[in-house]
């Protein structure tokens, strides 16, 4: 059975957090007559701690942001989109990423976009076998006109949770620690909103987002509309 690969993270992350704090809290000194230890200063011992905790506390923020992406191994279904029209260029969407309860959406313009951040691996991860993972970022509308996109108002949701450490950021903050990590923006896809359109929402092997119908009626929506 394929372990997560966040546990590859956060298991080595517990071991040098506990051989850290050993190094870091513990006591060196000599023993008195009754066998206990004195506590002695050593500097290079707790430096060496100090520094085994910091590595763990990144892995460990690592860990905890690779925990909500899933793994990708084949063409994914990663969400499906249900609209329903509410006025001008005003949408009710139906977004349902899988595995998880449909959420509504307010969107305003002519199209709808959605968005995710695909991890790529490096070396020695690729040689492992270890496949991309995704996680969805955000739900948003946009106008056929980029003029009208600049003027008109804009609805953006996310669709991950921000509280939890950006992958992005760590890498860049601490890129000596995290060299088999290679973050990349997966390709956000859209296509027109129109009343009753019905979506299903792919990603490839690569990272890459695509969009087909979800049924007859939205294929011939599109047809009509030159998609």
């Amino acid at each position: 059975m394929a372990v997560a690969p966040f546990l590859w993270i956060l298991v080595p992350a517990l071991v040098a957090l506990l051989v850290g704090a050993a190094l870091f809290l513990g006591r060196g000194g000599p023993r008195d007559a009754a066998g206990r230890k004195h506590f002695r200063l050593r500097p290079v011992r707790r430096l060496i701690g100090l520094l085994i905790l910091a590595l763990a506390v990144v892995s460990g923020l690592l860990g905890g942001s690779l925990y909500q992406f899933h793994r990708l191994t084949t063409d994914q279904p990663v969400a499906t989109i249900r609209l329903e029209q509410q006025g001008e260029r005003q949408f009710l969407i139906i977004c349902q990423l899988e595995g998880e309860a449909p959420r509504q959406f307010q969107v305003r313009g002519d199209q709808w976009q959605i968005d995710a951040r695909v991890v790529r691996w490096e070396l020695p991860a690729l040689l492992a076998g270890v496949p991309p993972l995704y996680r969805m970022e955000r739900l948003s509308g946009r106008y056929d006109d980029p003029v009208a996109d600049q003027a008109q108002p804009r609805t953006v949701y996310p669709l991950g949770d921000t509280r939890t450490p950006d992958l992005g950021t760590l890498k860049r903050r601490f890129p000596n620690w995290l060299p088999f990590v290679d973050v990349q923006f997966g390709s956000g896809a859209y296509m027109p909103m129109f009343d009753g359109a019905r979506y299903r929402v792919l990603l490839d092997p690569r990272g890459a987002l695509f969009v087909r119908p979800d049924d007859g009626a939205t294929t011939e929506g599109l047809k009509q509309r030159g998609w």
